[in-house]
């Protein structure tokens, strides 16, 4: 006969509630810190020094790369390895894993769920992360609503304590290493960047104001030392200009800059916008005065000193005797 108080058998097909002791919250606040906080800081690390590296350089999509690699790598661990293992590592450190109502470990899809599902447990001002605190089962509002929970569970072997460590090590290397590659690739191109800015600003004005200017009695050597101030792709064409004028009669030429700007630089090039004014001629009594606006192209030489590549005449030189 059977019993009146025995429970009739589940014929529905649905889960049935298991009473096994569930994990407690500090012990899930620290499987989830090593399988999602620790991934969260390395991506976010390689996120903010991608926002310094120059847009598309290899740099920039080395940092995309090894944000992919460390979502990829987040993604298997909480998703894949539990339904292998029955664990991820931050769950196998703390002995802890999820499990469906009845005591089966969950599949990928329901984990996936899980982890999207949280996304309520934040919403909701992280009441969701505090309520297994006063929940009988210790349960999220991402358990509830897919029926998990959070067992105990025996410590595994020693070889996933190591991994995890290793892990640890790995991110903490990461992150590191990020700082220390943006320092040195973004920050110290930066700071070559200024450093050229106030070369240029400092010694650009005296170099174009020397190239251009020479004297009747020491042309030679004023023409030779303009040459020196040149890189020599451009010496050949300031050679030219220097015979031009020659022929035209020009015995003196002396020009110094009223005002100038640094247009554009990089640690071993620069562009400059000057205005000139300067006099011509030798005689005091025919001296003409001359205003001229120029673009003059900066490069650094080998031995650490800037020439001029290329010099653009945008306004040309206007001329107005003495008294004028």
């Amino acid at each position: 006969m059977t019993s009146l108080i025995e429970a009739p058998p589940d014929s529905t097909g649905t889960d049935v509630a298991v009473d096994e002791p569930t994990a407690p919250w500090s012990a899930r606040v620290g499987a989830f810190a090593v399988d999602v906080l620790i991934g969260l800081a390395v991506a976010t690390t390689l996120a903010l020094v991608s926002l310094t590296a120059p847009q598309r350089s290899p740099l920039w999509w080395g940092y995309l790369v090894a944000m992919g690699v460390v979502v990829l790598a987040m993604a298997v661990n909480r998703l894949v390895l539990p339904t292998v293992l029955g664990f991820s590592l931050g769950r196998a450190v703390f002995g802890i894993a999820v499990r469906t109502r009845d005591g089966s470990p969950p599949g990928v899809w329901r984990l996936l769920l899980r982890d999207v599902a949280h996304l309520l447990d934040t919403a909701a001002l992280f009441i969701g992360w505090l309520w297994p605190l006063w929940d009988r089962r210790r349960r999220t509002f991402a358990d509830l609503l897919l029926r998990t929970e959070v067992h105990p569970m025996p410590r595994p072997e020693r070889n996933v304590r190591k991994l995890t460590a290793v892990v640890l090590i790995a991110a903490t290397l990461a992150c590191a290493t990020a700082v220390a590659v943006n320092y040195w690739v973004v920050y110290r191109h930066e700071r070559a960047v200024e450093q050229t800015k106030q070369q240029i600003a400092e010694q650009g004005p005296r170099i174009v104001e020397q190239m251009l200017s020479f004297k009747s009695d020491t042309m030679q050597q004023d023409f030779e030392r303009a040459q020196s101030l040149t890189t020599d792709g451009y010496r050949q064409q300031l050679i030219e200009q220097q015979k031009a004028g020659q022929d035209a009669g020009v015995t003196s030429n002396e020009y110094w800059a009223v005002s100038s700007a640094v247009l554009e630089a990089t640690p071993d090039t620069a562009e400059m916008l000057l205005a000139l004014q300067g006099q011509r001629g030798d005689n005091p009594n025919e001296l003409k005065f001359i205003t001229a606006t120029v673009q003059a192209e900066f490069a650094k030489s080998g031995d650490g000193q800037w020439r001029v590549a290329n010099l653009t005449v945008l306004k040309r030189p206007q001329m107005t005797a003495q008294g004028r």
